[in-house]
């Protein structure tokens, strides 16, 4: 049950604010409300839903200042990602993170928004992966897990897609080229939100706020 909702949040298709019925979820899932609280539960622990007096069970909304933050420290843990796997990776690594950044390729090729946001998040696992740091790669996992309602609403600005898949160009080349500096660079300039990318990312949350919620 957990997953199911869970999923549905990570995907937009309860963005953040949405309110979370137990009776509505209940019949909509067809189980009892028992397994739907202990979800909402669950996910009040991590981070992705509130539970607020009055008003029951709602999807988290993060402000632009929490949000910074949290890219902030994406950005770190990303780039020293990079770094170990420029310096670490193995034959196996070198191919899933090839095949990774080829499938992004394609899902750009065919201008799938959606497409591309699960390739990217396939072609990012590889990178932690090859970090061969265990506990690296769970931190990296769980804020990446975190952060994907709003790196799939950054996907969506223009030309954002085409521009991600450069900057992977240029990633995958500094770690198979075992460039660590320049890996951990990169990907913290990939992760991080300023500028224009900060107040695209803003304008879209915005617009998303104006739709009406459940």
């Amino acid at each position: 049950m957990r997953d199911r909702i869970e999923n549905e949040i990570l995907t937009g298709a309860m963005p953040p604010g949405f309110r979370l019925d137990e009776v509505t979820l209940a019949t909509r899932f067809g189980v009892s409300r028992t397994p739907v609280r202990e979800a909402l539960f669950q996910l009040a622990s991590a981070g992705l839903i509130e539970i607020r007096p009055r008003r029951g069970a709602v999807v988290s909304e993060v402000g632009p200042e929490r949000l910074v933050q949290m890219f902030e420290v994406m950005a770190g843990l990303e780039g020293m990602a990079g770094r170990l796997a420029a310096r670490r990776h193995n034959g196996d690594d070198r191919e899933a993170l090839t095949e990774a950044h080829a499938a992004c390729r394609l899902a750009a090729e065919t201008a799938d928004a959606d497409a591309y946001y699960y390739e990217n998040e396939r072609f990012h696992h590889a990178i932690y992966a090859a970090s061969h740091n265990a506990f690296l790669i769970e931190q990296c996992a769980a804020l990446h897990r975190r952060l994907k309602p709003y790196r799939r609403i950054q996907l969506q600005v223009m030309n954002r897609v085409a521009n991600s898949l450069a900057e992977h160009e240029a990633v995958v080349g500094a770690i198979l080229g075992t460039d660590g500096e320049a890996a951990e660079r990169l990907l913290r300039d990939h992760i991080m939100i300023q500028g224009d990318r900060f107040s695209d990312l803003m304008a879209s949350l915005a617009e998303r706020s104006k739709r009406p919620l459940g």
